[in-house]
């Protein structure tokens, strides 16, 4: 973080800047009552005689001599810059999100379906992060990387957003989610490794048990936030039919045994998430425990400004005595 800024040491003295215009007023009014050194009868002659470019900038010696008094109040003022700023030293956090998209997440005990709701909310999250690298993995028969880790967010939330049932064969693999969220993570320089993995439903595919990655997650330093996410007993769900959309009631089933043994075996925490405000809490909280930690170290520069100016009104100065004592000389 950076700012900078100009103020005067003495800025009092630019109150004398005031009577810059007084002068310049005085001057004009002095000029035009002057009386003239010779008197003619008839100054018709005069009317008809082109002034020379002499007469014409015969005021620029006392423009000049303002123009001094103005900068040298200026430089009397001492112009001062000032930068201040922030070294910010972060402890990176690199965060794997592991987002169930099997067909049950389309059940509508949240608004308006499981998924949308855990995408809007994912979506909130990284809008949260500022310096972490995020990645993005999905699963349902099988696991995949939607997103590497990235602390591009815009590209992150775009491919988030594409994320849909039926991307990937029907099932609940965990084990493999987990497996390729520690892929993601195992070679990372962060201080601290984390995995958020949500589902709804019980582990019924895949080739690596969920609790043997959960152990392979721990040896590798990763922490796996699980959420379980529906609601208690039964939920809609939406079944296609040759006569449109039918609801029926579906029991809900989250295997909370699971879930909670492969938090608790890499150090973390397990959440249940009953609805659209409990799963945004749950998100907070998770936020609020992974938070970059970083120091602060303030600095502040002073900048003396006042040398140009007092340069430049004593070269204005040279240049107004000289132009008076030639150019614009005036006789007596």
């Amino acid at each position: 973080m950076f700012n900078s800024g100009i103020t005067f040491a003495y800025p009092l003295v630019l109150w004398l800047l005031l009577f810059v215009p007084v002068f310049i007023f005085l001057y004009y009014k002095k000029f035009k009552n002057v009386e003239p050194s010779i008197v003619y009868s008839n100054v018709k002659l005069f009317n008809e005689r082109k002034r020379s470019w002499k007469e014409k900038f015969s005021d620029t010696p006392i423009y000049l001599r303002m123009l001094v008094f103005a900068v040298l109040i200026i430089a009397l003022a001492r112009p001062q810059s000032f930068s201040s700023g922030e070294n910010v030293y972060t402890e990176g956090i690199d965060v794997v999100l592991v987002l169930d998209i099997s067909g049950s997440m389309l059940a509508e005990d949240f608004r308006p379906n499981r998924m949308e709701a855990a995408k809007k909310i994912t979506q909130e999250f990284i809008s949260g992060r500022t310096s972490d690298q995020i990645g993005l993995v999905i699963f349902s028969r099988d696991a995949f990387t939607q997103c590497p880790l990235t602390i591009d967010y815009s590209v992150l939330k775009n491919l988030l957003q594409e994320v849909k049932s039926g991307m990937i064969e029907d099932g609940t693999a965990i084990g493999n989610a987990i497996a390729n969220g520690v892929n993601r993570l195992k070679d990372s320089k962060a201080k601290s490794k984390v995995m958020i993995l949500l589902t709804d439903g019980v582990s019924n595919a895949g080739e690596v048990d969920p609790l043997t990655a959960a152990d392979i997650a721990k040896n590798f330093g990763i922490r796996v936030y699980t959420i379980g996410i529906g609601t208690v007993g039964q939920a809609p769900y939406p079944f296609q039919t040759p006569f449109g959309i039918r609801y029926q009631m579906v029991p809900v089933e989250i295997d909370e045994a699971v879930l909670r043994s492969i938090a608790q075996t890499t150090d973390s925490k397990y959440f249940r998430a009953t609805g659209n405000k409990k799963l945004e809490e749950i998100y907070q909280a998770i936020d609020k425990l992974e938070k970059t930690k970083f120091e602060v170290t303030s600095y502040k520069n002073k900048k003396e400004l006042y040398f140009p100016w007092l340069w430049s009104g004593l070269f204005l100065l040279l240049l107004e005595v000289s132009l008076s004592k030639t150019i614009f000389r005036k006789l007596p």
